[in-house]
């Protein structure tokens, strides 16, 4: 069986070959930026599962491309705005546009990548209201989210519940609205609508947990600092896990440090080796694997196609990835 890369080749060719001629200006920064970024690639991950999803519902069109190509200019926007909020110097270990430019032209180039997708999307040749909507919708979820974790970061008292509203706004959503304008793009039943819509949320929160996770170490160079979510105040997965196997009163001396880690770093370590006295990932990994177990259940709905057994693949992946 071929690898997930090479079975995507061909069409991942053209939804990169799409995205380059949509970001096509004029402006020789912009445009010198912008290849940049693309030549620094990334995981390609919603590309990937726009692809399996429109080939295991009806197979890929030129429509299923845009959304593909669409879906990854959105991912990468978000990118552009998320280092100017979290300060972030570096990304897949290269400087960021920020740190190169400044955080207006990473905004600038971020809002330029977004309009871009929007006007793919408004290309198709069917569906592109509803696409527009799923992804709109997506962009209030992405806002959501980041300042439900702004708020929570002042106070501490991040639940698993917030945690999860959290993750889904931020990181599954995307993922969802990716599967789904795929399934648009095939016309596919509502049936199957509904499947590739609860897989890609579930892929989408394994993701982001498995993300977490690398954050306390727990993989190869993930290409920017270990630690940094306790660094803004961010309580996660880990953590969240070895908070639920603490007395109240150690939980509640963790969660105060983790409030005010910002200004007193020193408390860092401690918190970290809590995490690990308290078996933080090991909760972790059964969260992820029980997510991982829902994905795949959710594609029985679908008929049996090498992309099925990619798809199957590629929700494993997002569990398992080490950077």
């Amino acid at each position: 069986m071929l690898s997930l890369k090479d079975f995507l080749a061909p069409n991942i060719r053209k939804v990169e070959s799409l995205m380059r001629e949509s970001l096509t200006s004029g402006i020789c920064l912009l445009d010198q930026t912008s290849d940049s970024l693309m030549d620094g690639g990334g995981k390609r991950m919603r590309p990937a599962l726009s692809l399996l999803v429109a080939g295991a519902t009806g197979g890929v069109n030129p429509d299923s491309i845009r959304f593909a190509a669409a879906a990854e200019l959105l991912h990468n926007a978000t990118l552009l705005h998320d280092d100017v909020v979290d300060g972030s110097r570096e990304r897949r270990g290269r400087p960021t546009v920020m740190s190169v430019l400044s955080s207006p032209a990473s905004v600038l180039i971020g809002d330029f990548w977004l309009t871009r997708a929007m006007e793919l999307v408004l290309g198709a040749s069917r569906y592109s209201e509803k696409v527009i909507r799923i992804f709109a919708r997506t962009l209030s979820d992405l806002a959501e989210g980041e300042m439900l974790q702004l708020e929570k970061a002042g106070s501490g008292d991040t639940t698993f519940k917030d945690y999860l509203r959290i993750i889904h706004c931020k990181t599954a959503s995307l993922f969802e609205a990716t599967a789904v304008s795929a399934a648009c793009s095939t016309d596919a039943p509502e049936e199957v609508v509904d499947a590739v819509s609860r897989y890609a949320n579930l892929i989408g929160l394994a993701f982001q947990v498995r993300d977490d996770m690398l954050d306390y170490g727990d993989g190869e160079d993930i290409g920017k600092p270990v630690l940094n979510d306790l660094r803004e105040q961010k309580i996660t997965m880990p953590l969240l896990g070895a908070l639920g196997k603490a007395e109240p009163l150690e939980a509640d001396r963790i969660r105060k440090m983790v409030s005010t880690a910002a200004e007193h770093p020193e408390y860092i370590p401690e918190i970290a080796g809590f995490v690990d006295a308290r078996a933080g990932m090991e909760e972790s990994e059964k969260v992820l694997e029980g997510f991982i177990m829902q994905a795949t259940e959710a594609l029985r709905v679908l008929p049996e196609s090498e992309e099925r057994t990619y798809l199957e693949k590629l929700a494993h992946y997002a569990g398992s990835r080490k950077k």
